[in-house]
């Protein structure tokens, strides 16, 4: 696993013990999904994104109720890059 390439796509900086630290770390988490997608879930109804697939909602954990968050210049000041106060990102298509 090639944590200096993960740091990187993430955009962070990662010192020599950070990446002795994550690299079993990461093989953990990585072993841990394996054995999730061994698990028979054929008796487990699908889901969507709190939908069935008959697109009716599901029972919601919490309210959905607006807190206060950052404004556009605290978010755009841990961005890689902004332009005219909007995130700017690589073409994907």
């Amino acid at each position: 696993m090639d944590i200096r390439k993960i740091a990187k796509l993430a955009h962070l900086e990662i010192s020599d013990a950070e990446v002795e630290l994550y690299t079993p770390q990461m093989a953990e988490i990585v072993k841990y999904v394996e054995q999730l997608k061994e698990l028979d879930t054929s008796n487990v109804e699908p889901m969507l994104g709190g939908l069935t697939l008959e697109g009716e909602r599901t029972d919601t954990i919490r309210a959905d109720v607006p807190l206060p968050s950052f404004d556009q210049t605290e978010a755009l000041a841990e961005a890689p890059a902004g332009v005219s106060g909007h995130f700017q990102v690589p073409k994907v298509l």
